[in-house]
Formats: structure tokens, C-alpha cells, sequence
């Protein structure tokens, strides 16, 4: 008997050794390129410098949607939002659709979830941001399910001591079990109130990308953003170090990326590139070899299959999503030719008003390619704002601009000509700010049709209900 026990106790161990734990750490409305590892000059960001040093930085990692809701279905499933009836900012994950930790769990992992709200069962029928009626309802047809989708999840706690957020999740977690486990951090989520250890940046200070217009309202939103990059920054390492003082370092994959993109113009709530385009780096210590880079194309749909993957743990064949698990490994991959990615309603449901703006709803996809991006507009009428940021100092000084016939024709086209072309074209090497749209332009007329196609192709594959940019 005791041979026996031994036996078994030594297979659950080897069992759990062949499987990494996973830590994810996702950061919210976080553009690429702004950690100093990509790059920028303008955010001071050590611990994750390092961090990305120790593995592997994706510079063309696209999520699924622009908007927290629906682009963490798509980290969590593996699919397109619109494939699991997620677009609707209020939605609930469908009790038939498997998410991440259920399968891990399948697998023999012990999962669990802390931090900033995961996003995906509903909106609360109480509190601040009540919605009585849809709460009401998820409640009484028991459609809130991700709580049984995890062993373990965090009831309360703040958005401080990030590093006492594992280490509690430690304590419960079997020690006989892989585990994984998702930690959200609310930076730089707008309103842009904390700041890292050198305190405010010098909005003068600053490079602006291209496609915001320098305004010094522009200048201080953008500073007061990397501000809060900078607090992330320190927040993250207090997770690593609990982690290694674990003695847990060693043998756990640890992910950190961006949930959507910055809440300024052409970012959250657009499908432009600093409204998908968001930061991921790997570790993998024996696997992933330290400091590499790739420029492949990453959609939000691979995290799920990757990780699974890494776990041993086959992905369903209802996954669109591809595994990027053997570029971890620095085995021969195969890249994805395009992205794609989706854009629905944003924020509560409720009465709609006669003027909405896009910011609040627009119906939107695109397709992107290495080189370049096709945006097709289903609600061209509404009128473009920043979701979140509207009353701040950027997008207030842009609108005087415009007003008083100030703001370069570039940025007039981009943020204030209504209604907006159906389709927009993208040359993202000659145009990175994405300004320029050359659709219908016959130089440009088989890149305009392949990514036509692809979308078009796409959204069959998804049952998608918007009408198909070709017959």
C-alpha cells in the first residue's frame, strides 16, 4: 500500500512539473508602444524593461475589440466576440461556451481570478453603475457564470497590493496542482489619477505620435497617461517579487499584456492601431529564450489556444484563434497573414439618444494586414469622440481647434468629418497614424479587394450580422 501511495504521489508530482504554472497580468487601455522596452522615451518602465529582457516582446500583438468587454471573451474563449455573442457591452459569457479556465481546470489546473473586474458576467444590478432591469434579469435566468468557471476568486481588495493578490491566491492553491491565475490591474485606465516614482511628466517634454494634433491639452492628457504606466510599472514588480519569493519563478509562464487601447482619439473605441495594438511580453525561464523580439501578427483570439497549449491541453476545434506556442518555443511558425477585430455598442444599454455618438455606438470591423488596414464603417453617421476622455483637455482643445478653423486638414478628416467613409485604407509604412485613406484609389485597388476578401471571409466564419464588404 504504501508503494502504491508513493507511486501515485510521485506521478502528481511529475504530473504538475510537465505543466507551467500561468500568470497572467493584464493591464488595462494600455496602447504599444508605451513600456521603454519598445522603444519609448517618454515612460520610464524598469520593471517591465526588464521583464521583457528575461523573454519575449511581441511588437504586433492586435486585440480583438477596442473595448474591455468584449476583447477579454476573445482572450478567455479563443473566438471572435462577435462569434461568441459578446459585442454587446453588457453581455454575459454564454453558459455554452467554454472559456480558459474551464478547460485548464479540465486539465488538471487550479485557476483563479483578482484584481480589476474580468468584465464577463454582465453588469451588476446595483451600485454606481447600476443597470436594475438587465441585472434583474441575468440574476433570475442564472446567466452569471464565470464564477463557477474558476476554483477560486477574489471578493474584495482594491486596486493596491498587487503582490499580496498572488500571494493569497498561493495560499489556496493545492501544492500538488499547476495553477492559473489572471490579475487585473486597473492603470492606465482613464481617469488618469495615480502617478509612478518620479511623479508627474513633463507634458512639453513629450514626442506625440502622429495622429494627435499638438495641442497642450493634448500634451497633458498623454502626460498624465504615462503617469499611470509608470505607477503600473512598480505594481507589476511587487507581483514578481512575490512570485520569487515563492520560489515560484522558475517553472511559471508569465504573460503581461494590454486589454484595448489608450482612451484618447484614435485609440479605445477605434479600430485604428492605438485602439488594438497593445503590449505583450513572455516569460517562459527554459523555454522562451531571454530578450528575443517577433514582428509576427498576434490577435486576441491566440492567447487561449496558446496557453492551452503550453498546458497540454488540446484546444476545442471551435477555436479560430492559432497557438502561438511554438514561436515560445523557437520552433518553426507559421504567422497569421491578418488580424481582424470588431467594434459593437460601449458602455450600458438604455434609451438611445437622436445624436449618439460612435464613442457611445458604432458598428465597425477591419482587417489588417502586415502592411496595411481595412476599416469598414456600418455606422458612418455617428460622430467620432475618445470614449472616456471626452471632457478632458485633449479632446476639449481639439474641438476649439476645429471651431476656430485651426486644426490641420488631416486631423479635421480624421475626428470631424460626418458622415465617415464606408471604407477606410490604410498604408500603415507610409501612414502610420492611419490619416490618409486611400481607399478607391486604383493604385492601391488589389490591397483594398485582398483585404476585402478576408474580412468578408471572416465574418462568415463568424456568423457575423453586419452585411459582408463583398457578395
Amino acid at each position: 500500500m504504501k508503494t502504491v501511495l508513493v507511486f501515485l504521489l510521485t506521478a502528481i508530482a511529475a504530473f504538475a512539473a510537465d505543466k507551467p504554472n500561468i500568470l497572467f497580468l493584464l493591464s488595462d487601455d494600455h496602447s504599444y508602444p508605451y513600456l521603454g522596452c519598445y522603444g519609448n522615451k517618454d515612460v520610464r518602465t524598469p520593471n517591465l524593461d526588464r521583464f521583457a529582457s528575461e523573454g519575449l516582446r511581441f511588437d504586433r500583438m492586435f486585440v480583438s475589440c477596442p473595448q474591455c468587454v468584449p476583447s477579454r471573451a476573445a482572450l478567455m474563449t479563443g473566438r471572435s466576440p462577435v462569434a461568441v455573442r459578446m459585442v454587446r457591452f453588457t453581455s454575459p459569457l454564454p453558459s455554452d461556451i467554454p472559456a480558459l479556465p474551464d478547460l485548464l481546470r479540465k486539465g488538471g489546473y487550479f485557476t483563479g481570478i483578482a484584481g480589476r473586474s474580468y468584465h464577463l458576467d454582465g453588469p451588476s444590478g446595483n451600485g454606481l453603475r447600476a443597470a436594475p432591469v438587465l441585472g434583474e434579469v441575468m440574476d433570475r435566468l442564472g446567466l452569471r457564470t464565470f464564477k463557477d468557471r474558476v476554483d477560486y476568486m477574489e471578493k474584495t481588495g482594491g486596486m493596491t497590493d498587487f503582490g499580496g493578490k498572488l500571494g493569497a491566491f498561493l495560499d489556496a492553491a493545492p501544492k500538488d496542482k499547476p495553477w492559473f491565475f489572471w490579475l487585473g490591474f486597473s492603470d492606465p485606465h482613464h481617469v488618469w489619477n495615480t502617478q509612478g516614482p518620479r511623479g508627474a511628466i513633463d507634458p512639453k517634454s513629450l514626442t506625440l505620435p502622429p495622429h494627435l494634433p499638438d495641442l497642450p491639452g493634448v500634451r497633458e492628457d498623454l502626460a498624465r497617461y504615462l503617469a499611470e504606466i509608470e505607477h503600473l510599472d512598480a505594481d507589476v514588480q511587487t507581483v514578481l517579487d512575490t512570485l520569487k519569493a515563492r520560489g515560484l519563478d522558475k517553472n511559471t509562464l508569465v504573460v503581461f499584456m494590454g486589454d484595448n487601447g489608450m482612451a484618447m482619439p484614435h485609440g479605445k473605441g477605434a479600430l485604428h492601431d492605438p485602439g488594438i495594438a497593445v503590449p505583450l511580453l513572455v516569460r517562459w525561464p527554459g523555454v522562451v529564450k531571454a530578450g528575443g523580439t517577433t514582428r509576427a501578427l498576434v490577435s486576441g483570439e491566440d492567447f487561449a489556444p496558446t496557453m492551452l497549449d503550453a498546458a497540454g491541453v488540446e484546444p476545442p476545434k471551435e477555436m479560430s484563434g492559432v497557438s502561438y506556442a511554438k514561436l515560445l518555443r523557437g520552433e518553426k511558425f507559421e504567422p497569421r497573414k491578418y488580424i481582424f477585430a470588431e467594434r459593437g455598442p460601449h458602455g450600458g444599454d438604455g434609451a438611445m439618444k437622436p445624436d449618439i455618438q460612435a464613442s457611445t455606438f458604432d458598428l465597425v470591423r477591419c482587417a489588417r494586414s502586415d502592411r496595411f488596414k481595412l476599416i469598414y464603417n456600418c455606422t458612418p453617421h455617428g460622430a467620432v469622440a475618445p470614449v472616456d476622455s471626452q471632457k478632458d483637455p485633449g479632446w476639449q482643445a481639439m474641438l476649439k481647434a476645429n471651431a476656430d478653423g485651426k486644426l490641420a486638414p488631416e486631423f479635421v478628416r480624421a475626428y470631424f468629418t460626418t458622415p465617415r467613409p464606408t471604407f477606410e485604407l490604410y498604408d500603415l509604412d507610409a501612414d502610420p497614424g492611419e490619416l490618409r485613406n486611400l481607399s478607391g484609389d486604383p493604385k492601391y485597388k488589389d490591397a483594398e479587394y485582398e483585404l476585402k476578401r478576408a474580412l468578408t471571409e471572416k465574418m462568415v466564419l463568424d456568423w457575423d450580422f453586419l452585411p459582408a464588404p463583398l457578395r
